[in-house]
């Protein structure tokens, strides 16, 4: 029987182009390296599809397999299951190994030919698992480990000139699905009909702006009615009726980069109670995005929100944070913890970093008001303040449609 291997190289056909520059990726590298001599590791195993994408290019698609990056002073490589064949190496920039199934944990075998044993190995704390871990230590035998986790979370924070170029193009596919949705709201047709029509608008026009990319992942979420009193509801088959309250959620992926636009609208009429609770959200949101500046903390931001909703007797239908940061993150991978509008996060906003401001407030069923209000904005920040890079407009104005 010819010998089977536990791994090798599957270089086939030739590196894909990939959302940015291979300059980009070598200076994440560069700064990495510097985080992890500052930190003390001599090696980084990266599991996550977060960093693996952000410093290789490679966005994995798991189905229960392990997939890895591993980082040393002079190496960059990408570990992945055989499935893939040689789409994890045209789709990273750097180099890749295939691991075999022919044996259990081929993986850090894989991972082991590159570290070697006895480093110092920087894992992510909030991604490898507790089963991982003892393997990890069984197969490279570190001297010691180190969470890298969150210096990489502090390095995605800060966006280079290039991610800014795809967050803002990412927006305005945001509001191409946002006027598809809105021209697809009428009485009569299922929140799963309208979500489509935003979906497969946003997918054309990635498509036409990225003809080299890889297409997956961009989804909507468009609720009604008391569906809309969670931000992340799924969509169902229910019917619009005439004065719904209504919620746009578009939310495209580009090469692992998401970006979102959320809106209450109200179909055909809207109540003077739902009026009053609509307009306070949108003062709500005008007011928090002009908090949005160098030199002021997320909970600062935070608190001055919640004291504008408290006057208005309106904070205790506040139902989550104020806002979050954009990058490599989507609903099922990756998260900048320490760049959130939450009373627990003391990060002061800083030139570079991209967040939303989407305040949400939940009146229960059975109220005046009842439903859910959203509304969210991108905004980078700039050196003397912010720049709103949401085009589709907000407000009863506005989005009182059909």
């Amino acid at each position: 029987m010819t010998t089977r291997p536990e791994f090798h190289r599957f270089h086939n056909g030739e590196k894909a182009a990939l959302p940015f520059a291979v300059e980009e990726y070598e200076d994440r590298l560069e700064e990495l390296r510097e985080r992890m001599e500052n930190a003390g590791a001599t090696v980084a195993v990266f599991t996550s599809m977060h960093n693996i994408a952000y410093y290789s290019g490679f966005l994995y698609c798991s189905f229960g397999r392990p997939y890895g990056l591993v980082v040393t002073e002079t190496d960059c490589v990408t570990i992945s299951a055989g499935i893939d064949a040689g789409q994890p190496w045209r789709r990273s920039f750097c180099d890749n190994i295939t691991y075999t199934d022919w044996t259990r944990d081929n993986f850090w075998r894989a991972v082991l030919s590159v570290t070697g044993t006895g480093a110092i190995v920087g894992y992510e704390g909030d991604h490898l698992t507790l089963m991982q871990r003892d393997k990890l230590e069984d197969f490279l035998q570190p001297l010691t480990m180190l969470d890298l986790s969150y210096t990489t979370m502090n390095q995605r924070m800060y966006k280079s000139p290039t991610e800014i170029e795809l967050i803002r193009a990412g927006a305005a596919v945001a509001d191409v699905g946002g006027y598809a949705i809105r021209d697809a709201i009428r009485e009569g047709v299922r929140e799963i009909d309208v979500a489509m029509a935003g979906r497969d608008a946003m997918e054309f026009e990635i498509a036409s702006r990225f003809p080299d990319a890889e297409y997956r992942d961009t989804w909507v979420w468009f609720q009604s009615g008391l569906n809309t009193d969670g931000a992340h509801n799924p969509v169902t088959g229910r019917v619009l009726q005439r004065g719904d309250i209504l919620s746009l959620n578009t939310f495209p992926m580009i090469s692992g980069y998401y970006t979102a636009l959320e809106r209450t609208l109200f179909l055909g009429e809207v109540d003077e109670a739902s009026l009053k609770i609509w307009e306070a959200n949108v003062a709500a949101h005008e007011y928090g995005m002009s908090l949005l500046k160098p030199g002021v903390s997320c909970a600062a931001v935070t608190g001055q929100i919640n004291a504008f909703l408290a006057e208005r007797d309106l904070l205790q239908y506040r139902t989550f944070g104020y806002g979050h940061s954009f990058g490599v993150l989507s609903h099922f991978y990756g998260r900048e913890a320490g760049l959130e509008l939450r009373e627990d996060i003391d990060t002061v906003l800083e030139p570079g970093m991209v967040i939303s401001m989407e305040p949400m407030l939940t009146i229960p069923e059975g109220q005046p008001g009842a439903g859910g209000y959203r509304e969210h904005d991108i905004l980078f920040i700039t050196e003397d303040g912010n720049e709103d890079i949401t085009g589709f407009p907000y407000g009863p104005e506005s989005n009182v449609v059909g």
